[in-house]
């Protein structure tokens, strides 16, 4: 089965009168959808406490946890400070995934700070793996670190370059955001036979097993010709794309089970269970 959940803390949370993250598994549990990606995409800040508190709510309700680490993460960069900066990000957000019990981290690739693409996912590769290397001298192994889809042009992270990432090492799966592949596309992936096309060469590379249960990201977004992603909206923006029916009808037709993460712009949660909902009826 597909997994649904959202990323952050929608509106409707606070509305409801909730006000901190540990009760998302509650309120995602009574609205029916699988799976929190909490962010740390602006700093790993979360206490022991916390972290111990969201871990026990996840389990009592059922919900499945990813962590989506800081946004600043250069993964190309060619200074060593800031090679030594990218993997403390990683391995904080490493580390407070295992507290929380989330099996997963969701990690940007970054800009292309001016490299010819060739050598900047090259240069992404090596720091991916010395990423690992020191996860397993702190046990952190077990920790999958998903690199993902980038939706502006001039960003590291098409579909190539995430599949040359991962198979840096057989325990990273790619996080493949559907929003951010229309954008770079300028809107050409509209179809389920794209979809398929789109998906099948991620299966192709890195084997049916490794993908059955990739991670995944989807919202509809508007895009500029000339950048590539501009901003998310809605699933009341209806003239904008991707198109969740397309998508979930690839991802069926080639019997594949993501975790889908809906990152709709303050309604994830209700875009979220709307897209589960379809799942559930028309599959």
């Amino acid at each position: 089965m597909i997994k649904f959940g959202c990323a952050g803390n929608p509106k409707e949370f606070y509305d409801l009168g909730y006000k901190v993250s540990e009760d998302m598994p509650k309120y995602l549990n009574n609205i029916g959808i699988d799976a929190y990606e909490y962010q740390c995409s602006r700093g790993v800040r979360v206490s022991d406490i916390k972290a111990n508190l969201l871990k026990e709510n996840a389990k009592m309700y059922n919900i499945d946890l990813s962590i989506h680490a800081p946004y600043y993460i250069s993964l190309s960069t060619q200074d060593e400070v800031k090679k030594q900066s990218t993997i403390k990000y990683i391995i904080d957000t490493m580390k407070i995934a295992d507290k929380m019990g989330a099996e997963k981290i969701v990690v940007h690739a970054g800009a292309l700070l001016g490299l010819q693409r060739e050598y900047a996912v090259e240069s992404a590769c090596l720091l991916l793996k010395r990423a690992y290397n020191e996860a397993d001298k702190l046990g952190l192994g077990h920790i999958v670190i998903c690199p993902e889809t980038m939706g502006k042009i001039n960003q590291l992270g098409n579909s190539q370059e995430i599949i040359k990432m991962c198979l840096v090492d057989d325990r990273m799966i790619p996080t493949i955001d559907f929003g951010h592949l229309y954008c770079r596309s300028l809107g050409r992936l509209v179809t389920k036979e794209d979809w398929l096309k789109e998906l099948s060469q991620y299966i192709e590379h890195l084997g049916f097993e490794r993908m059955k249960h990739f991670h995944s990201h989807f919202s509809k977004m508007i895009y500029t010709l000339n950048g590539g992603e501009k901003s998310h909206v809605t699933f009341k923006d209806s003239d904008y794309g991707p198109y969740y029916e397309e998508v979930l009808a690839a991802i069926v037709d080639l019997k594949l089970e993501p975790t889908i993460i809906c990152e709709s712009s303050g309604t994830q949660a209700i875009d979220s269970k709307i897209m589960k909902d379809y799942y559930i009826c028309k599959f």
